[in-house]
């Protein structure tokens, strides 16, 4: 797909008041933006959507104070490539972190001097009503970044945020114990995990540092951006409680308990919020980064219908739980099944808060979704590829059709999404205009990566 120029029309934002007969532009108040995102978390390990033995009572009662979304979509099927896609608003098409590592290589790719973040987005200066001056935001990040190594051109403070502490890469991430973790450009010692020991679980010291961020910038516009490493393998917990006494695996209670810790996490935040006097003025989204693993066991669910888990493009990769929360301006108790994925959460929050300083982005802003308007685009067009195990693969919806195909020269499968949710039946055959169509979308919606050949 050819990529786009964003220019925000910030419906709403602006609102045009008769006094004295002139015309009189003024601006509802942009919100605080808080962005909190889970682990490979699957998308029915919530109660909210549909589950029945881990409790997550503070995230359903964001869904039931918000909007909760049935088919949003993750920007890729893995870790740093979904990271990417969110924070430059660019498919894996398009976007510079394709997958964990580079094909070519074997090693890390960091984001680029020249990529563009939401949070570079957030301080910029182009703000549709001029005269307010002192509209940037304060940005903070804590938890995993997963896109620059030391040293390279990627790190967090090189791409708009004030302040960020939490790990550089998806490898260290995998201990929730740490002996260090990274802070601003600076690596500080936890001095509680340092020979074996655990004291310091590194998503509660990341829940503190959010929480003293609201305190000290409770005065100002904020950007917070919390991507936790719960409920990431591998799986361990200061506590099992409150399931310690369940009849199941170790493996089931660490991770039932691991899930119900973040939910503690959202819980804090709210309240913290609520203390501050903010809750209204902010805008909460709760995601998950990918598809759910094996760490949902059946007992949980799992995928459930869905074909696939992390790692696939088919839904079970790559469709993620996503509610959103705005007191007073999201209506309460909202479900939405509006198709979106991660590279659109850039040009929606450049609507929100008023900016022209979006840059080229593959998405469309869902701001009028959020608000129960009509979507400004109603059949959508979503694109995904992965270079696993298995080899390069693509995958693509518009409307309600799906395609996949693994390698540039196999065959498209196809499947219709609204009476197959499961991918269960190809369709393809019976489909050669629509199979043509989604083969045209795959071909021009990728530009070549040297880190990234496709085959």
């Amino acid at each position: 797909m050819e990529r786009r120029t964003f220019m925000s029309s910030v419906a709403g934002a602006l609102a045009a008041q008769v006094s004295g007969g002139q015309v009189v532009r003024a601006r509802a108040p942009a919100p605080n933006i808080v962005y909190i995102m889970a682990d490979d978390l699957g998308y029915f390990d919530l109660g909210c959507y549909g589950q029945e033995h881990i409790k997550t009572p503070n995230i359903d009662r964001l869904a039931a104070e918000g909007m909760r979304f049935t088919h949003c979509y993750s920007g890729a099927t893995v870790c740093a490539p979904a990271r990417s896609t969110l924070m430059t608003g660019l498919h894996t098409g398009h976007t510079t972190v394709r997958s964990n590592l580079s094909v070519r290589t074997g090693r890390r790719v960091s984001l680029q001097a020249d990529d563009f973040t939401i949070a570079e987005m957030l301080k910029g200066s182009e703000w549709v009503d001029a005269f307010d001056e002192e509209r940037a935001y304060v940005t903070g990040m804590f938890g995993k970044w997963g896109l620059g190594e030391p040293g390279s051109p990627g790190l967090p403070n090189d791409h708009g945020f004030d302040e960020w502490f939490g790990y550089l890469n998806q490898q260290h991430a995998h201990s929730h114990y740490p002996e260090y973790l990274w802070r601003n450009k600076r690596k500080e010692t936890l001095y509680g995990n340092v020979d074996g020991q655990r004291r310091e679980y590194s998503s509660d010291l990341f829940t503190r540092e959010a929480l003293y961020f609201i305190d000290r910038h409770r005065y100002q516009r904020f950007f917070l951006y919390l991507p936790y490493t719960v409920p990431h393998a591998r799986n361990e917990v200061p506590s099992l409680e409150p399931y310690t006494g369940e009849p199941w695996s170790e493996q089931e209670k660490t991770y039932a308990a691991m899930v119900t810790r973040l939910d503690s996490y959202v819980g804090q935040v709210v309240a913290k919020l609520k203390e501050t006097g903010l809750e209204e003025d902010t805008l909460i989204f709760f995601a998950s980064d990918n598809g759910g693993t094996s760490g949902s066991s059946a007992r949980f669910g799992g995928n459930r219908h869905l074909n696939g888990r992390k790692g696939s493009v088919y839904e079970g990769g790559i469709r993620v739980p996503m509610i959103a929360r705005w007191p007073g301006r999201i209506t309460a108790g909202s479900v939405s099944n509006y198709p979106w994925a991660f590279w659109d959460l850039m040009p929606t929050i450049a609507e929100l808060v008023g900016t022209r300083s979006l840059r080229d982005s593959d998405g469309v802003s869902v701001a009028p979704v959020l608000f129960g308007q009509s979507p400004r685009v109603q059949e959508r067009t979503l694109y995904w590829e992965n270079y696993g195990g298995g080899g390069f693969s693509q995958a693509a919806r518009i409307g309600n059709w799906k395609g996949v195909r693994h390698g540039l020269k196999e065959p498209l499968e196809l499947y219709d999404l609204s009476t197959d949710e499961g991918e269960t039946k190809n369709v393809a055959s019976a489909n050669p205009h629509v199979v043509q169509r989604m083969e045209e979308y795959l071909a021009q919606s990728r530009t070549d990566s040297l880190e990234y050949p496709a085959s």
